[in-house]
């Protein structure tokens, strides 16, 4: 039931509206509209431009030389200072949805600086390689790890030789799994050609570095039987508030076998309604696939956007947080609520998240008896023997099934 409040001006009016709108609570909104109230006099009394002070500094600054109103010459807690901030914070996007023009609340921090052979290297793989930028983040990472360790062994470069690199290679197989030293390797074996092919090298080190044998059939993805898939779909509670939202991300993992940063990265322009297509694009590869928009999928983002979506209309992603400040989910966001309605429909299992849905969309793919080719470019695979695991999935099922043999 909404509270009556004695909103000052039509801009407190306008924002709470904006806040019902995005489902905060009436609790919530009276708290912070104190907050709001005691900040604008603290400006004015301060000769401050109010607009200008809605920052991040600014709030904080407002919060640090605040005193309570009950006990003079007394800073508020910790406690009190966040929720200002939370309060101010949530103002501040309030205002900029309806459109009034303010500051960074953040300033945006530079990149960090990368040393020269570094940056050499990351120009290098982007020129030469066309790698993505999370393949490229990665790339970086090993690079940077293997340095410090050849600086810690008083070891340049140039004297670099392979028993370093095994012994690099060693220390990390002790902690990590097969599969992660394997990866580790192959970005190792590329900074090591990139050395060679620049002259820093001597000689190429790279096809000497020999990491542990790894088979994908070791470990298949997890899957689901798809039986269980649509016992999870039913679990939301669509009535309730983020429903509407978390049935559509959960349709669209199941439907097309998209993964959480496909999904995230979805925009309100890459649903085309007239022509019913849905224009994605893959994050790790970077390729534009075109996917039909089922009718079950239309219904659910429809149902989501009208009636759920918060009122922002700055931000291009569809699907955000359902709390103020409203911003982009996370992947671990969508992974807390793929477990959480598992757990609603009893299903349980060692590993539960986003690319449970993508994998069993695959096998269910297989089973059926798609095109392996077809299958692996709506999955977004360079290559059709990345999809291949999933056959051998598809394999390991119909050892279950007893076959007549003649005698």
């Amino acid at each position: 039931m909404k509270q009556q409040l004695n909103l000052s001006d039509d801009r407190e009016r306008a924002v709470v509206d904006l806040w019902r709108r995005g489902h905060l609570s009436e609790g919530s909104i009276q708290l912070y509209l104190q907050w709001i109230r005691r900040f604008r006099t603290f400006c004015k009394r301060n000769a401050l431009a109010e607009i200008e002070e809605l920052t991040l500094a600014g709030v904080s600054r407002f919060s640090s030389e605040y005193s309570g109103p009950r006990v003079k010459k007394r800073r508020i807690s910790a406690g009190s200072r966040a929720v200002a901030r939370n309060a101010l914070h949530a103002w501040a996007c309030a205002l900029q949805t309806l459109g009034i023009a303010l500051p960074l609340w953040r300033e945006e921090q530079p990149p960090p600086v990368l040393p020269p052979l570094l940056e050499e290297y990351r120009a290098y793989r982007r020129a030469h390689n066309g790698v993505a930028e999370t393949t490229l983040r990665r790339d970086l990472g090993i690079a940077q790890s293997f340095l410090a360790f050849l600086r810690g062994n008083r070891r340049t470069i140039e004297r670099l030789t392979i028993a370093h690199v095994d012994s690099f290679v060693n220390g990390v197989s002790a902690t990590m799994t097969k599969g992660t030293v394997a990866d580790i390797c192959s970005y190792l074996r590329a900074f090591l050609r990139f050395l060679y092919a620049t002259g820093k090298l001597p000689s190429d080190l790279a096809r000497n570095v020999v990491g542990p044998r790894f088979r994908l059939s070791e470990r298949p993805p997890r899957t689901l039987p798809w039986q269980d898939v649509t016992r999870i779909l039913p679990a939301v509670r669509r009535k309730e508030s983020p429903g509407k939202r978390d049935f559509a991300i959960l349709l669209l993992l199941a439907a097309y076998g998209m993964g959480a940063a496909e999904v995230l990265s979805l925009r309100l322009r890459d649903i085309d309604w007239k022509s019913g297509i849905l224009h994605i694009r893959r994050p790790k590869t970077n390729v534009l696939i075109d996917l039909p928009l089922l009718p079950a999928v239309a219904k659910a983002l429809t149902d989501y956007l009208r009636w759920e979506r918060p009122p922002v209309q700055s931000i291009e992603l569809v699907f955000l947080r359902n709390n103020m400040p409203y911003g982009p989910m996370t992947s671990g966001a969508i992974r807390h609520r793929v477990r959480y309605y598992a757990d609603l429909a009893g299903l349980s299992a060692k590993v539960l998240g986003a690319h449970i849905f993508r994998h069993s969309h695959a096998s269910r793919q297989v089973d059926s008896g798609a095109n392996l080719k077809i299958v692996s470019e709506i999955l977004g695979h360079r290559s059709s023997s990345s999809t291949s695991v999933y056959v051998r999935v598809a394999l390991k099922r119909l050892r279950s099934v007893g076959l007549p043999v003649p005698s």
